[in-house]
């Protein structure tokens, strides 16, 4: 006979699984890695962000978009891409077993690494590439300092 004593772990003891990822990812170790640089950055549009000594570049993939079906808006520094198309034509004739090809949307929020003029955004759609070029305020120029 057995007269080992079992001992199992109250609730309280032993860290729930989300606890140990919330721990992880907000340890400052892995902040650098794990989390992106801007403060807001949402959504699944592919987008590149780059930019020179006057303007903020962004380049957004949007294959078989038109610009009627994109809308795009800067506010408070943070860029708003959505995309949304659907196809409503039908093949007659034809029995669909899948119809994927009719609709799609994307969408994208994401902080500017710059002070931008926002009303002075220039928009270009062209081979399923939307470029924006924004440009950047006074604000956020370099400034020269004078010694002496």
């Amino acid at each position: 006979m057995n007269n080992a004593i079992r001992c199992i772990p109250s609730a309280s003891v032993v860290p729930s699984v989300g606890r140990l990822f919330s721990e992880f990812f907000n340890d400052p170790f892995f902040a650098a890695v794990v989390r992106p640089t801007a403060e807001i950055d949402e959504g699944t549009l592919a987008v590149d962000i780059s930019e020179d000594e006057k303007t903020v570049i962004v380049r957004a993939s949007l294959p078989g978009f038109n610009k009627d079906d994109i809308d795009v808006e800067i506010h408070d520094g943070v860029l708003s891409i959505k995309a949304e198309r659907s196809e409503e034509t039908e093949q007659k004739g034809e029995t669909f077993y899948r119809r994927e090809r009719r609709y799609g949307a994307v969408s994208r929020r994401v902080a500017l690494p710059s002070v931008v003029i926002e009303g002075e955004t220039i928009a270009d759609l062209k081979d399923g590439v939307l470029t924006l070029r924004i440009p950047k305020s006074q604000k956020a120029m370099p400034k020269k300092v004078r010694i002496g």
